[in-house]
């Protein structure tokens, strides 16, 4: 029996690193083979963008660790039923997405009643900013605690979005999909993928306000 051939190693520079078709091609044989380097190297190309998407959808570090795990095991058990209608990527994009769906379910059942990230951000937003008003504006935040605070606005806001909403934002504005594969992923016509993203990204601008005005009002 002879050892199987390495993989090129241009697939596992890193997750942005497009392959070409007869690359993408050659992997998904070797992964309907159960090959375990193959499984690796489609480990390495899509952990990063699987787990930053999960992360978005989910917003609990902990959590997503867990569903990105669950994403690719689903894969490896899964790739003999990818058909390639889509991109190998928009396949796992699509994954990926469902296995957050069901576990927004599962933390929405879990967590009603409680007060959600977004309302304690913000409180936690004006506490700070009184503080540090009050001390005679000695000392201020970097750039850098500022810019982390508004990304921090941002995720919380982005996790406030019901489910539909959330995941538009997550594949056009965060991960960069074009509006033909979240089509794909989501089933949803260009024009109500575009009207709905629409709605979507005013009720995040409109949070994301909301959740700043404390501290502007602190500073003022």
């Amino acid at each position: 029996m002879q050892p199987e051939e390495s993989l090129p190693p241009r697939w596992l520079e890193g997750f942005h690193v497009p392959m070409e078709d007869e690359q993408e091609q050659a992997l998904i044989e070797r992964l309907r083979r159960q090959d375990e380097a193959a499984f690796n190297a489609l480990v390495r190309l899509y952990e990063q963008r699987v787990f930053r998407l999960v992360l978005r959808m989910l917003g609990d570090r902990a959590e997503a660790e867990d569903v990105a795990q669950e994403v690719f095991v689903t894969i490896f058990k899964s790739i003999g039923g990818f058909r390639g209608e889509s991109k190998l990527s928009t396949w796992i994009y699509r994954i990926a997405t469902n296995h957050c769906k069901n576990r927004v379910k599962y933390l929405d059942r879990r967590a009603r009643g409680k007060k959600t990230e977004l309302d304690e951000l913000s409180e936690h937003g004006a506490v700070e900013s009184a503080s540090m008003s009050s001390s005679a504006q000695v000392s201020r935040p970097d750039e850098q605690a500022e810019a982390n605070q508004i990304e921090s606005i941002v995720r919380a806001a982005i996790a406030e979005l019901d489910e539909e909403q959330r995941e538009l934002v997550v594949l056009r504005d965060v991960e960069n999909l074009s509006y033909e594969e979240i089509q794909q992923i989501t089933g949803l016509v260009e024009g109500t993928v575009k009207s709905r993203l629409h709605r979507a990204r005013l009720q995040l601008m409109k949070a994301v306000q909301k959740a700043s005005e404390p501290r502007r009002k602190v500073r003022a």
